[in-house]
């Protein structure tokens, strides 16, 4: 079956100028296909990465620093210090899938430094192929140790999927797409008996990205399958500035 067209009576042919693209691409990258599914281990007698912590304790680190922040008492930080060794190499301790709202900042709600967190954000803090492939490239390369996708209180993602689904509302350009992703949380979420629908709905798509990145292979569904990385979710409470883990 052709992988690109999904036709199984085609079988893909590839030019000299495409195998040469291709090669040409690789060269370029910092990984190859025979690389294993982690990120790569310290040369003997060397340090650890930064970053080579328990997925709990980098979960401790962002839960202590939300605190930090609803209660408007952040860790004084010169951002200047450490820029030139950032130059040099990047050990986040978290993916945060979060949703693009200009509202919600991650490096600020979980009061972390620059270089701590590889932050992937999109409307509706959805699971797409694109931010699929960045987030395993956090995991594998960089060896961050957990992922977080981060909901918010009052997302107009979600809130515009409800639109859609109560008033058959017609949107234009790509976001009948985007919304699409959402429809199953609202879905789900018209059967809960308590709370508002668009807090419901906004959690339960919270727990749905969570669940699809749990099996998403082949990169996130092993490391996580072997205890290297752990996934959660969150919603930011937009009043507050407190993040409730779900």
């Amino acid at each position: 079956m052709c992988d690109v067209c999904g036709d199984a009576q085609h079988e893909p042919q590839v030019s000299r100028r495409d195998f040469l693209k291709t090669g040409a691409l690789a060269a370029l990258l910092p990984w190859t296909v025979g690389a294993a599914i982690a990120a790569e281990p310290p040369a003997p007698g060397a340090s650890p990465p930064p970053n080579s912590i328990a997925p709990a304790d980098a979960l401790k680190r962002l839960m202590d620093g939300n605190a930090r922040y609803a209660a408007n008492a952040p860790n004084e930080r010169d951002f200047s210090s450490g820029r030139a060794a950032r130059v040099q190499a990047q050990y986040p301790i978290a993916t945060i899938l979060s949703c693009a709202d200009s509202r919600v900042a991650p490096e600020f709600a979980f009061d972390q430094s620059p270089g701590d967190l590889f932050v992937l954000r999109v409307a509706g803090n959805i699971v797409n192929p694109d931010l699929l492939a960045s987030l395993e490239y956090g995991a594998q390369f960089l060896g961050v140790p957990l992922v977080m996708v981060l909901g918010h209180t009052g997302c107009g993602a979600v809130d515009a999927a409800i639109k859609v689904l109560k008033t058959k509302a017609v949107l234009p350009g790509h976001l009948p797409g985007l919304i699409a992703e959402i429809k199953p949380a609202v879905i789900a979420a018209e059967k809960t008996q308590t709370g508002n629908l668009l807090d419901n709905a906004v959690t339960e798509n919270v727990r749905r990205q969570v669940a699809r990145l749990k099996n998403s292979p082949p990169i996130v569904q092993k490391l996580y399958a072997d205890k290297k990385i752990d996934i959660v979710g969150g919603v930011y409470d937009l009043a507050t500035g407190k993040i409730a883990l779900v």
